[in-house]
């Protein structure tokens, strides 16, 4: 399986001694970095996610199409067009972003025969990639689908009683919340394969409900999807909003060459 990795950009060690001081000064001015409107406070705390593995998982591809709406809208695409967008913001603040798809693809070998084998491989091989790498959090991306159309709103889902991923879930939702204004929900615990075998705090996004005749014209606008991406990218900065020790621990675990002198 080919690991897709999302550039990110290095913190060099001239600049770690800026980071730390600033870090350490930043946490007396939580207040007032929480009383900045929406961009300007997560800008100011993406710092958090610098250095962390964060997996994005656009859920379904190649011979999964996910959900179909009336009109012939995909979910698997809708899906790889949010995770990418996410990717994107998550490199650009200094994470190491692994997907496990970029393209319109599945994860399965070639010699597996049948839908379900494929499918059971396909979800397999993402919680590998995930475990493999030691990430620090899992995003799988999906849309939603009842047969009721006038269900929408975007829903966070975590797997039951694992308290850190609910915390991920919990500041995931309330920026989809706070950016999307379209729903009012709270993080929902159920019993998923990949947040169930992932080692690490994950989080099942559905970025809303394709049966429903308005919110799926937005998922499939450019705009609306890097909305929703920014807004999972603000959830998942104000999750590692950690105190200091955390940061130099992460600092010295993800990037040791940058506590050595060149």
């Amino acid at each position: 399986m080919p690991l897709i990795v999302v550039k990110a950009f290095k913190i060099r060690m001239r600049w770690l001694a800026v980071l730390v001081a600033l870090v350490f000064l930043s946490f007396p001015l939580a207040g007032l970095i929480r009383a900045m409107d929406g961009r300007k406070s997560v800008a100011a705390m993406s710092w958090s996610v610098a250095n962390k593995v964060i997996v994005v998982d656009p859920g379904h591809g190649g011979f999964d199409p996910g959900v179909v709406s009336k009109s012939g809208i995909l979910e698997k695409d809708i899906n790889l067009a949010i995770g990418k967008r996410l990717a994107a913001d998550l490199g650009q603040a200094g994470a190491m972003v692994l997907m496990t798809r970029d393209t319109d693809i599945d994860l399965s070998g070639p010699g597996t025969i049948g839908v379900a084998a494929k499918k059971k491989e396909d979800m397999k091989k993402r919680v590998a990639l995930a475990n493999d790498h030691n990430a620090d959090l899992f995003i799988s991306i999906h849309v939603n689908s009842v047969p009721s159309p006038a269900q929408c709103g975007a829903r966070t889902f975590v797997q039951p009683g694992f308290s850190e991923s609910k915390q991920a879930g919990q500041a995931i939702q309330t920026e989809l919340s706070k950016v999307l204004k379209n729903t009012g929900r709270l993080t929902n615990e159920v019993d998923y394969y990949v947040t169930r075998n992932t080692s690490m705090p994950a989080v099942l996004v559905e970025t809303g409900f394709i049966t429903n005749e308005s919110e799926s014209r937005l998922l499939q606008d450019p705009a609306y999807q890097a909305k929703v991406a920014w807004a999972i990218y603000a959830g998942a900065v104000k999750y590692f909003s950690l105190p200091p020790e955390s940061i130099i621990k992460t600092f010295k675990e993800k990037q040791p060459d940058l506590l050595r002198e060149p």
